[in-house]
């Protein structure tokens, strides 16, 4: 939703990262492609493409196989939690997601990426 990508846009600004926003799954893979960035929050319940799916054609594709994809969602169960994961997320984080923890899990991710 609107409010939630804002408040995790201000979280994420105030942390020091840029931030690019997507309302969909489609639109998601749209900039991942043609940004390469260097890390992706992806919420699974999205419209024309969910985050299942668009974690898997990211992964897939050269472009964007490489970048670590963080998987939120406010649908915790055991089976999506193992199908994003599946699909290849680096991690699957339930929703609502203590910020400290958010922020543990992308320095984390981040500290996987090769130098510059």
């Amino acid at each position: 939703s609107d409010d939630v990508r804002e408040l995790w846009r201000l979280w994420l600004t105030f942390w020091g990262f840029a931030v690019e926003e997507a309302r969909d799954g489609q639109q998601a893979m749209q900039k991942a492609f043609s940004r390469a960035p260097d890390l992706i929050l992806m919420d699974l319940w999205m419209p024309i493409v969910d985050g299942t799916e668009a974690v898997k054609r990211l992964k897939a594709d050269s472009r964007t196989a490489d970048v670590p994809v963080l998987a939120l969602s406010a649908q915790c169960s055991s089976p999506t939690a193992a199908a994003v994961t599946a699909a290849g997320a680096d991690a699957f984080l339930a929703k609502p997601c203590d910020p400290d923890v958010l922020l543990e899990h992308i320095r984390t991710a981040m500290r996987k990426l090769p130098p510059c």
